[in-house]
């Protein structure tokens, strides 16, 4: 077991004076996903001096929270349930630690309890919500001299694109380098602020309560089994079976092969619904993450920092996903998301403005037993396909392993790329024990049966 300790923290402010004020947020950054979202950078080798590298990172990042001054605020509650971001420059949490053991003790860079440790706790229950930091981040130095940077970013804030480019300019400011691309700040171009328009002609079932097992009048014995986490590799060509075996056998009027996230998220939608044993007439849905910055018209700035993600929703009965050829689910998954365009998406919006109460249609606890729940019958998976995962310079070289921090959630998923970027991918899966070990034998043999 490693230990961690000696724990000291402080606050990280913007090295200049900012703008300062109440800035407005956007329906899609105060519904879904609210919390704080780990993820955690590993590295073999730091320089022997540990208070410059202590001190480089502060410098840097007191630097780069100039530009991106809106994780140095707070977050405030206002009426109808909805949030406001107090840009008060109250800055960032940093963290410094220490572990008695080596990189190599780890065993596995896999999402495990050790991740607590190594990333800051939030207190979401007695904390009021102003006084809680919206970045707060460790640094830990293991006796190799390997060092873990573990960041939590309130996804208020930020979203996966956003966050990760606050990373590399921080990475790029602390090597000694400029800036390279400025933070779009303005939310009004998502209609931050601005009052409802006429109703929403769509309708959005995506806010709707998932399906729960049938039988069963609620989910929360579902939510408390005990999960597990695992990462599986996809080689390049295993990439290319699902993606010929989905494409061979849905010949419908597609205008074009089915994308890797279309083949590979089907096959684990097929796979989860098998190994967990459904009744054939079990409704399941699966809860996709769309990064709407290209869909809109015109389309949003290219480093547009914000949430600027919505959720679609594939549906269909185990009996069918199980029973049909993949490219049956496969063509679900984009029917799902083809429909996501400006029209939708301001629709969202629209949807959105005009609650009394947004409270409702989001998670501000990292945990919870509502009927928002992706677990079994259900589950979600994320692509970050798109996302510039790796390359995080800090001065001391690029990280060993990144990935997601902790990840504890059943049916929550991810699919990234291999680090060596060999055409090979990564599924971070987090599902219940007692199917784990059934899922990735599964998994594995229906990619080469025909």
């Amino acid at each position: 077991m490693i230990r961690v300790y000696n724990k000291t923290s402080c606050m990280v402010k913007p090295a200049d004076q900012t703008w300062s004020g109440k800035l407005a947020l956007s329906e899609l950054d105060q519904t879904g996903v609210t919390v704080h979202v780990p993820t955690m950078y590993f590295y073999r080798q730091s320089p022997e001096d540990w208070f410059d590298v202590l001190q480089t990172l502060k410098s840097s990042l007191s630097s780069t929270l100039v530009h991106f001054y809106p994780l140095a605020g707070r977050l405030s509650s206002v009426s109808g349930g909805r949030l406001e971001l107090d840009c008060n420059a109250a800055g960032v949490q940093f963290v410094e630690a220490y572990a008695d053991k080596k990189l190599t003790d780890l065993d596995t860079f896999l999402p495990s309890p050790i991740y607590h440790q190594l990333t800051p706790s939030i207190d979401y229950v007695s904390a009021p919500l102003e006084e809680i930091p919206l970045l707060v981040l460790q640094v830990t130095r293991f006796v190799c001299g390997g060092l873990s940077l573990g960041l939590s970013i309130s996804h208020v804030v930020a979203d996966g694109q956003s966050a990760l480019h606050f990373v590399s300019e921080w990475a790029r400011i602390s090597r000694g380098e400029s800036l390279e691309s400025p933070p779009y700040l303005d939310r009004k171009v998502l209609r931050a602020g601005d009052p409802p328009r006429a109703n929403s002609r769509l309708e959005h079932t995506e806010f709707d309560p998932p399906p729960i097992l049938i039988d069963h009048s609620e989910n929360e014995s579902e939510h408390e089994k005990e999960t597990d986490v695992t990462m599986l590799n996809l080689t390049a060509t295993q990439v290319e079976k699902l993606r010929n075996k989905a494409n061979n056998s849905w010949k419908s009027e597609m205008s074009h092969g089915f994308t890797r996230y279309e083949a590979i998220t089907a096959h684990i939608w097929r796979t989860a619904c098998k190994v967990r044993n459904h009744k054939p007439e079990q409704p399941t849905a699966l809860a996709i993450c769309i990064d709407v910055r290209g869909k809109m018209s015109p389309p949003l700035p290219r480093k547009y920092f914000g949430n600027a993600i919505i959720n679609v929703i594939a549906t269909g009965r185990s009996g069918e996903i199980v029973s049909k050829p993949l490219g049956y689910s496969s063509s679900k998954i984009r029917d799902a998301i083809e429909k996501v365009d400006d029209e939708h998406v301001n629709s969202v919006i629209d949807f959105l403005k005009g609650q009394e109460d947004l409270s409702k249609f989001r998670d501000l606890q990292p945990s919870s037993n509502d009927g928002h729940f992706y677990g079994n019958p259900n589950l979600g998976v994320i692509s970050w396909l798109t996302l510039p995962l790796y390359g995080a310079d800090f001065g001391w070289g690029k990280e060993i392993h990144m990935g997601p921090g902790t990840h504890d959630s059943d049916g929550d998923s991810l699919i990234l790329h291999g680090k060596d970027g060999d055409g090979s991918l990564v599924v971070a899966l987090c599902l219940q024990v007692r199917h784990m070990e059934d899922f990735q034998k599964v998994f594995y043999q229906d990619i080469d049966i025909e």
